[in-house]
């Protein structure tokens, strides 16, 4: 009986998932710590802040709560995840073009994707910072997944973190610092490595707090020709920090767009087909297995 409930209850998870998903419901986003946040659990069912205009703005703030929300492919499933960390400027999340429009794009291409909501540190009056606390939230998502990867039908080993702007700069602290988890945690999910297999930084800010060093993990970057200087040529100068570290690197400038462009179903220019290009990355990278020919 005790064998009976451990399966059944991931097959119940993956089934609610998969069915949202026929549905075209967002699924149900899973809390990171069922019992409050470290340091957040007085506000923990305090409910957040949603601006959504109904045409894909889906901007959402005051998250105490940090969660994944999970897309798991309903056919040709690659084995590889991806943790979506949204933009907004700590300020608030971007959760449409930036995060649940992209994890229907690779739940659609076999990818299972969990969108992150993590706490804000420059919202109005937060008590939360970026390295204490939004790190906290994407190293816990990471260790989540791992912990869970094989009901949810992923490999270990092929997990990752891609981050926009704001989330951009989670995605970079991951691959940077993390550590291989605490054997003797009573929490299992604690005992999980934390370091991603691979990351992907879409315009991130503050690249000039970004280091790299050999043994890190492999990186795809891209970014706007318009954008802000400390991104555009920011991006440049980091890939060649990667270079020289002797980490792969990959780099995709857009020459006709700015900040901000994630990933939109009706963009069809090039910056708008940035997917396509990651998706080829995994498969460079070994992470994806070559097309049938």
């Amino acid at each position: 009986m005790g064998l009976m409930k451990r399966l059944i209850r991931p097959l119940s998870i993956i089934a609610l998932c998969l069915s949202a998903a026929h549905a075209g419901e967002t699924p149900a986003a899973l809390s990171l710590w069922p019992h409050g946040a470290p340091g957040s659990e007085a506000r923990a069912n305090e409910p957040e802040t949603v601006d959504s205009d109904g045409k894909g703005k889906n901007n959402v703030s005051n998250v105490h709560n940090p969660s994944i929300t999970p897309y798991l492919p309903t056919k040709n499933a690659t084995g590889v995840a991806v943790i979506i960390a949204p933009g907004g400027g700590h300020a608030k999340l971007c959760l449409g073009h930036e995060g649940g429009a992209l994890a229907e794009w690779f739940q659609a291409h076999g990818v299972a994707a969990f969108v992150l909501k993590y706490r804000l540190a420059r919202e109005p009056g937060s008590t939360y910072t970026i390295q204490e606390h939004a790190m906290a939230d994407a190293r816990r998502a990471i260790r989540t997944v791992r912990t869970r990867a094989a009901e949810w039908g992923i490999a270990p080993e092929k997990i990752g973190i891609m981050g926009f702007s704001a989330g951009g700069e989670l995605a970079a602290f991951a691959a940077m610092e993390n550590d291989p988890g605490k054997a003797d945690a009573e929490d299992a999910i604690e005992r999980a490595s934390s370091r991603p297999d691979f990351q992907a930084l879409i315009y991130p800010g503050t690249s000039d707090l970004f280091s790299a060093k050999k043994g890190m993990p492999p990186v795809f970057i891209a970014c706007g020709y318009g954008d802000r200087k400390d991104i555009s040529e920011g991006m440049a100068s980091l890939y060649l920090k990667y270079k020289a570290a002797g980490v792969k690197a990959e780099l995709h400038i857009y020459s006709e767009v700015g900040h901000g462009f994630g990933y939109r179903p009706d963009r069809t220019n090039a910056a708008g087909k940035w997917p396509q290009r990651f998706m080829e990355w995994l498969q460079d990278s070994g992470f994806v297995a070559p097309a049938a020919p």
